[in-house]
Protein backbone atom coordinates (compact mmCIF):
# COMPACT_ATOMS: atom_id res chain seq x y z
CA UNK A 1 0.00 0.00 0.00
CA UNK A 2 1.24 3.68 -0.91
CA UNK A 3 -0.22 6.36 1.27
CA UNK A 4 -0.13 9.65 -0.19
CA UNK A 5 -0.92 12.95 2.35
CA UNK A 6 -2.27 15.93 -0.42
CA UNK A 7 -3.34 19.47 1.03
CA UNK A 8 -5.69 21.72 -1.04
CA UNK A 9 -6.51 25.08 -0.58
CA UNK A 10 -9.90 27.14 -2.36
CA UNK A 11 -12.36 30.01 -1.46
CA UNK A 12 -13.38 28.85 1.27
CA UNK A 13 -12.31 29.04 5.55
CA UNK A 14 -9.90 26.43 5.68
CA UNK A 15 -7.07 24.15 3.87
CA UNK A 16 -8.35 20.36 3.25
CA UNK A 17 -5.99 17.20 3.81
CA UNK A 18 -6.70 14.35 1.60
CA UNK A 19 -5.39 10.89 1.68
CA UNK A 20 -4.56 8.91 -1.62
CA UNK A 21 -4.11 5.36 -1.62
CA UNK A 22 -2.28 4.33 -4.62
CA UNK A 23 -3.05 0.58 -4.55
CA UNK A 24 -6.75 0.66 -4.11
CA UNK A 25 -7.17 3.74 -5.86
CA UNK A 26 -9.28 5.64 -3.13
CA UNK A 27 -9.18 9.28 -2.34
CA UNK A 28 -10.08 10.48 1.37
CA UNK A 29 -11.02 13.45 2.85
CA UNK A 30 -8.83 13.16 6.20
CA UNK A 31 -10.01 17.54 7.57
CA UNK A 32 -10.68 20.53 7.04
CA UNK A 33 -8.56 22.84 9.24
CA UNK A 34 -9.47 26.56 9.53
CA UNK A 35 -7.26 29.50 7.91
CA UNK A 36 -8.11 32.89 6.99
CA UNK A 37 -10.47 34.04 4.31
CA UNK A 38 -10.06 32.49 0.77
CA UNK A 39 -6.40 30.23 0.87
CA UNK A 40 -6.77 30.02 -2.65
CA UNK A 41 -2.67 29.30 -3.11
CA UNK A 42 -0.56 27.22 -1.34
CA UNK A 43 2.83 25.78 -1.26
CA UNK A 44 5.11 23.81 0.83
CA UNK A 45 8.47 25.60 2.39
CA UNK A 46 11.29 24.17 -0.50
CA UNK A 47 13.27 22.32 2.11
CA UNK A 48 10.70 21.57 5.45
CA UNK A 49 7.56 19.95 3.79
CA UNK A 50 6.02 20.71 7.85
CA UNK A 51 5.86 24.36 6.39
CA UNK A 52 3.03 26.01 4.28
CA UNK A 53 2.36 29.62 2.93
CA UNK A 54 -1.02 30.16 1.79
CA UNK A 55 -2.68 33.79 0.57
CA UNK A 56 -5.76 35.32 1.03
CA UNK A 57 -6.94 36.63 -1.65
CA UNK A 58 -8.92 38.77 -0.18
CA UNK A 59 -8.90 42.66 -1.13
CA UNK A 60 -6.82 43.03 2.15
CA UNK A 61 -4.62 40.44 0.85
CA UNK A 62 -2.68 38.63 3.35
CA UNK A 63 0.07 35.75 3.28
CA UNK A 64 -0.17 33.19 5.94
CA UNK A 65 2.08 30.23 7.39
CA UNK A 66 0.64 27.06 9.12
CA UNK A 67 2.76 24.35 10.62
CA UNK A 68 1.60 20.33 9.09
CA UNK A 69 1.63 17.81 11.52
CA UNK A 70 2.87 13.95 10.83
CA UNK A 71 -0.68 13.06 10.18
CA UNK A 72 -1.64 16.13 8.13
CA UNK A 73 -3.36 18.17 10.05
CA UNK A 74 -2.61 22.18 10.46
CA UNK A 75 -2.08 23.89 13.24
CA UNK A 76 -3.88 27.59 13.44
CA UNK A 77 -2.05 29.96 11.51
CA UNK A 78 1.02 30.94 13.44
CA UNK A 79 2.28 33.78 10.98
CA UNK A 80 0.83 36.54 8.83
CA UNK A 81 1.34 39.28 7.46
CA UNK A 82 -0.33 41.94 4.74
CA UNK A 83 0.69 41.13 0.95
CA UNK A 84 0.90 44.24 0.42
CA UNK A 85 -2.93 44.79 -2.15
CA UNK A 86 -5.28 43.47 -2.93
CA UNK A 87 -6.32 39.96 -4.08
CA UNK A 88 -2.88 38.23 -3.54
CA UNK A 89 -3.44 34.55 -6.11
CA UNK A 90 -0.24 33.39 -6.10
CA UNK A 91 2.53 32.96 -3.55
CA UNK A 92 5.48 30.89 -3.59
CA UNK A 93 8.98 30.62 -0.98
CA UNK A 94 12.67 31.04 -2.51
CA UNK A 95 15.44 28.99 -1.73
CA UNK A 96 16.93 32.46 0.01
CA UNK A 97 13.90 31.98 2.97
CA UNK A 98 11.77 35.11 1.54
CA UNK A 99 8.08 34.00 0.30
CA UNK A 100 7.07 35.83 -3.05
CA UNK A 101 3.53 37.30 -3.00
CA UNK A 102 1.64 38.83 -5.98
CA UNK A 103 -1.04 40.82 -5.77
CA UNK A 104 -3.75 40.08 -9.02
CA UNK A 105 -6.09 42.67 -8.06
CA UNK A 106 -3.75 45.89 -7.08
CA UNK A 107 -1.05 45.04 -9.98
CA UNK A 108 2.08 44.84 -7.35
CA UNK A 109 3.61 42.57 -5.18
CA UNK A 110 6.15 41.66 -2.32
CA UNK A 111 9.32 39.78 -1.34
CA UNK A 112 8.75 38.93 2.03
CA UNK A 113 11.49 37.85 4.14
CA UNK A 114 11.46 35.14 6.74
CA UNK A 115 13.20 34.89 10.68
CA UNK A 116 15.50 32.60 11.39
CA UNK A 117 12.24 30.68 12.14
CA UNK A 118 10.58 30.31 8.43
CA UNK A 119 7.33 30.61 9.95
CA UNK A 120 7.85 34.03 11.01
CA UNK A 121 7.56 36.96 8.78
CA UNK A 122 9.38 39.95 8.72
CA UNK A 123 7.72 43.43 8.19
CA UNK A 124 8.88 46.04 5.98
CA UNK A 125 9.83 44.65 2.67
CA UNK A 126 9.10 47.10 -0.04
CA UNK A 127 5.92 47.19 -2.45
CA UNK A 128 6.72 46.26 -5.98
CA UNK A 129 4.61 48.10 -8.55
CA UNK A 130 4.48 46.99 -12.09
CA UNK A 131 4.60 49.79 -14.46
CA UNK A 132 1.84 49.19 -16.68
CA UNK A 133 -1.55 50.93 -17.23
CA UNK A 134 -2.99 47.76 -16.12
CA UNK A 135 -1.40 45.33 -14.26
CA UNK A 136 -2.34 42.01 -12.95
CA UNK A 137 0.63 39.72 -11.47
CA UNK A 138 -0.40 36.22 -11.37
CA UNK A 139 2.52 33.97 -10.23
CA UNK A 140 6.20 34.36 -9.19
CA UNK A 141 9.19 32.02 -10.59
CA UNK A 142 12.47 31.72 -9.04
CA UNK A 143 14.65 31.67 -12.30
CA UNK A 144 18.32 31.51 -11.51
CA UNK A 145 19.22 34.36 -9.37
CA UNK A 146 16.01 36.28 -11.06
CA UNK A 147 12.36 36.44 -10.07
CA UNK A 148 10.14 36.02 -13.20
CA UNK A 149 6.74 37.64 -12.68
CA UNK A 150 3.69 36.94 -15.69
CA UNK A 151 1.93 39.77 -15.74
CA UNK A 152 -1.75 39.00 -17.08
CA UNK A 153 -2.82 42.75 -17.70
CA UNK A 154 0.34 44.02 -19.07
CA UNK A 155 1.24 41.33 -21.62
CA UNK A 156 4.76 40.78 -20.17
CA UNK A 157 6.91 38.89 -18.08
CA UNK A 158 8.73 41.03 -15.55
CA UNK A 159 11.98 39.85 -14.49
CA UNK A 160 13.42 40.86 -11.18
CA UNK A 161 16.41 41.50 -9.31
CA UNK A 162 17.85 41.83 -5.86
CA UNK A 163 18.40 45.08 -4.90
CA UNK A 164 19.75 44.91 -1.80
CA UNK A 165 18.91 43.34 1.47
CA UNK A 166 16.29 40.53 2.34
CA UNK A 167 12.96 41.33 0.50
CA UNK A 168 14.81 43.92 -1.53
CA UNK A 169 13.53 43.27 -5.22
CA UNK A 170 13.38 45.82 -7.89
CA UNK A 171 12.28 45.13 -11.92
CA UNK A 172 15.62 44.99 -14.76
CA UNK A 173 13.90 43.66 -17.36
CA UNK A 174 10.83 41.99 -19.03
CA UNK A 175 10.16 39.83 -21.59
CA UNK A 176 7.00 40.53 -23.89
CA UNK A 177 4.52 38.40 -24.57
CA UNK A 178 1.50 38.61 -27.92
CA UNK A 179 -0.75 41.39 -27.19
CA UNK A 180 -3.95 40.51 -25.45
CA UNK A 181 -2.60 36.97 -25.00
CA UNK A 182 -2.64 37.52 -20.82
CA UNK A 183 0.24 35.42 -19.93
CA UNK A 184 -1.01 33.60 -16.47
CA UNK A 185 1.59 30.84 -15.69
CA UNK A 186 5.41 29.95 -16.76
CA UNK A 187 8.02 27.63 -16.78
CA UNK A 188 11.33 27.25 -17.22
CA UNK A 189 13.70 24.50 -18.81
CA UNK A 190 16.79 25.71 -19.80
CA UNK A 191 16.90 28.50 -21.27
CA UNK A 192 13.13 27.89 -23.02
CA UNK A 193 10.71 30.06 -21.28
CA UNK A 194 6.70 27.95 -21.54
CA UNK A 195 3.88 30.17 -20.77
CA UNK A 196 0.74 29.32 -20.46
CA UNK A 197 -1.67 32.28 -22.12
CA UNK A 198 -5.30 32.83 -20.09
CA UNK A 199 -7.05 35.52 -22.81
CA UNK A 200 -5.86 34.06 -25.75
CA UNK A 201 -6.00 29.88 -24.46
CA UNK A 202 -2.60 29.56 -26.27
CA UNK A 203 1.06 27.81 -25.24
CA UNK A 204 3.96 29.03 -25.96
CA UNK A 205 7.61 28.43 -25.72
CA UNK A 206 10.49 31.51 -26.42
CA UNK A 207 13.98 31.29 -25.37
CA UNK A 208 15.03 33.42 -22.76
CA UNK A 209 16.61 36.65 -23.27
CA UNK A 210 20.53 36.40 -22.14
CA UNK A 211 20.57 40.01 -20.79
CA UNK A 212 17.20 41.48 -19.16
CA UNK A 213 16.87 44.16 -20.81
CA UNK A 214 12.92 44.82 -22.38
CA UNK A 215 12.97 42.13 -25.48
CA UNK A 216 10.16 40.77 -27.60
CA UNK A 217 12.09 37.37 -28.53
CA UNK A 218 10.41 35.06 -31.21
CA UNK A 219 7.77 32.52 -30.67
CA UNK A 220 9.67 29.10 -30.87
CA UNK A 221 6.51 27.68 -30.47
CA UNK A 222 2.47 28.59 -30.42
CA UNK A 223 -0.20 26.29 -29.70
CA UNK A 224 -3.76 26.80 -29.07
CA UNK A 225 -4.56 24.42 -25.59
CA UNK A 226 -8.35 24.61 -26.47
CA UNK A 227 -10.31 21.15 -26.99
CA UNK A 228 -12.00 20.40 -29.72
CA UNK A 229 -15.93 19.76 -30.03
CA UNK A 230 -17.08 22.54 -27.65
CA UNK A 231 -21.04 23.41 -26.89
CA UNK A 232 -22.04 26.47 -27.96
CA UNK A 233 -21.43 29.16 -25.44
CA UNK A 234 -18.29 27.70 -24.03
CA UNK A 235 -15.92 30.41 -23.65
CA UNK A 236 -12.37 29.60 -22.58
CA UNK A 237 -9.74 30.67 -20.56
CA UNK A 238 -6.70 28.46 -19.61
CA UNK A 239 -5.37 28.26 -16.18
CA UNK A 240 -2.29 26.29 -15.14
CA UNK A 241 1.13 24.30 -16.33
CA UNK A 242 3.07 22.04 -15.01
CA UNK A 243 6.22 20.67 -16.38
CA UNK A 244 7.31 16.56 -15.53
CA UNK A 245 10.92 15.96 -16.53
CA UNK A 246 12.29 13.07 -17.72
CA UNK A 247 13.37 10.35 -15.15
CA UNK A 248 16.86 9.40 -15.37
CA UNK A 249 16.12 6.21 -12.83
CA UNK A 250 16.94 3.26 -15.35
CA UNK A 251 14.17 1.28 -16.78
CA UNK A 252 11.83 4.40 -15.63
CA UNK A 253 8.61 4.72 -17.79
CA UNK A 254 8.77 8.14 -17.76
CA UNK A 255 12.04 9.04 -18.91
CA UNK A 256 10.73 11.80 -21.29
CA UNK A 257 9.49 15.19 -20.50
CA UNK A 258 6.10 16.29 -20.76
CA UNK A 259 4.08 19.62 -19.91
CA UNK A 260 0.48 19.60 -18.87
CA UNK A 261 -1.93 22.41 -19.20
CA UNK A 262 -5.79 22.96 -17.80
CA UNK A 263 -8.30 24.93 -19.68
CA UNK A 264 -11.19 26.40 -18.08
CA UNK A 265 -14.40 26.72 -19.71
CA UNK A 266 -15.60 30.00 -17.68
CA UNK A 267 -19.23 29.46 -20.27
CA UNK A 268 -21.58 27.11 -21.35
CA UNK A 269 -20.13 23.61 -19.60
CA UNK A 270 -18.61 20.57 -21.81
CA UNK A 271 -20.56 17.61 -20.02
CA UNK A 272 -17.12 15.76 -20.59
CA UNK A 273 -15.77 18.65 -18.55
CA UNK A 274 -12.69 20.75 -18.54
CA UNK A 275 -9.66 19.65 -20.17
CA UNK A 276 -5.96 18.59 -19.61
CA UNK A 277 -3.64 19.52 -22.90
CA UNK A 278 -0.63 17.48 -23.24
CA UNK A 279 2.40 18.29 -25.10
CA UNK A 280 5.82 16.57 -25.33
CA UNK A 281 8.91 18.19 -24.86
CA UNK A 282 11.53 16.71 -27.37
CA UNK A 283 12.58 16.53 -29.80
CA UNK A 284 10.74 20.00 -30.11
CA UNK A 285 7.59 21.21 -28.30
CA UNK A 286 4.45 19.10 -29.73
CA UNK A 287 0.73 18.57 -28.82
CA UNK A 288 -0.07 15.05 -27.68
CA UNK A 289 -3.94 14.80 -26.93
CA UNK A 290 -6.23 16.52 -25.30
CA UNK A 291 -7.86 14.49 -21.86
CA UNK A 292 -11.11 15.30 -20.20
CA UNK A 293 -11.57 15.48 -16.46
CA UNK A 294 -15.23 16.20 -15.75
CA UNK A 295 -14.19 19.52 -13.89
CA UNK A 296 -15.47 22.32 -14.33
CA UNK A 297 -12.86 25.88 -14.23
CA UNK A 298 -9.74 24.20 -13.45
CA UNK A 299 -7.42 26.72 -12.14
CA UNK A 300 -5.43 24.33 -9.59
CA UNK A 301 -3.97 21.24 -10.29
CA UNK A 302 -0.23 19.48 -9.06
CA UNK A 303 1.91 16.50 -10.25
CA UNK A 304 3.00 14.24 -7.25
CA UNK A 305 6.62 14.47 -5.64
CA UNK A 306 9.26 12.34 -6.55
CA UNK A 307 11.31 11.55 -9.80
CA UNK A 308 8.51 9.53 -11.60
CA UNK A 309 6.04 12.29 -10.87
CA UNK A 310 3.65 9.61 -11.79
CA UNK A 311 0.43 11.20 -10.59
CA UNK A 312 -1.33 14.60 -10.90
CA UNK A 313 -4.17 15.77 -8.74
CA UNK A 314 -6.61 18.72 -10.31
CA UNK A 315 -10.45 19.94 -9.14
CA UNK A 316 -12.55 23.05 -10.53
CA UNK A 317 -12.78 26.03 -8.68
CA UNK A 318 -16.95 25.70 -9.64
CA UNK A 319 -19.44 23.13 -10.24
CA UNK A 320 -19.51 19.98 -7.67
CA UNK A 321 -17.24 17.83 -9.23
CA UNK A 322 -14.61 17.51 -6.18
CA UNK A 323 -11.03 17.09 -6.40
CA UNK A 324 -9.55 13.84 -9.17
CA UNK A 325 -6.27 12.08 -8.93
CA UNK A 326 -4.83 10.92 -12.62
CA UNK A 327 -2.33 8.20 -13.24
CA UNK A 328 0.18 9.12 -15.74
CA UNK A 329 0.14 6.51 -18.56
CA UNK A 330 2.24 5.97 -22.14
CA UNK A 331 5.58 7.39 -20.22
CA UNK A 332 3.51 10.99 -19.23
CA UNK A 333 1.45 11.02 -22.78
CA UNK A 334 -2.07 10.20 -21.45
CA UNK A 335 -3.86 10.65 -18.41
CA UNK A 336 -6.52 8.45 -16.73
CA UNK A 337 -8.47 9.34 -13.79
CA UNK A 338 -8.16 6.90 -10.69
CA UNK A 339 -9.49 8.12 -7.76
CA UNK A 340 -12.26 10.94 -6.72
CA UNK A 341 -13.70 12.65 -3.57
CA UNK A 342 -16.92 14.91 -3.64
CA UNK A 343 -16.86 15.74 -0.25
CA UNK A 344 -15.60 19.27 -1.02
CA UNK A 345 -17.05 20.57 -3.96
CA UNK A 346 -14.08 22.71 -5.22
CA UNK A 347 -10.46 23.28 -4.78
CA UNK A 348 -8.13 25.95 -6.19
CA UNK A 349 -4.39 24.95 -5.25
CA UNK A 350 -2.42 21.63 -4.06
CA UNK A 351 0.59 20.27 -2.44
CA UNK A 352 1.68 16.81 -2.45
CA UNK A 353 3.18 15.72 0.83
CA UNK A 354 4.34 12.42 0.20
Amino acid sequence: MVNFTILAGGYSTFIATYLFNSDANTLSLLGQFPTGQNPSWIDLHPTNKSILYATNENADGALQSFFVKQDGSLTAAIGQTSSGGNGPAFAVPLSTGEVAVMNFGSGNGLVVPTEEDPLEFTEGAPLISFPAAVSHPHMALEVGEEVFVPDLGADTIWRLARSGGPGQFQIHGQIDQPKGSGPRHVVVRGDQLYTVHELSSTLTQQTIPSTPAASAPALVANFSVVPPGLPAGASMAAGEILLAEGSAAPGSPFSQPFIYVSNRNVGVQDPRGDAIAIYAVEPQLRFVKHVFTGLDQIRGMELSGGEENEFLVAAGVAGDAGVVVLRRTQGGADLEIVATNKDVPTRSSFVWLD
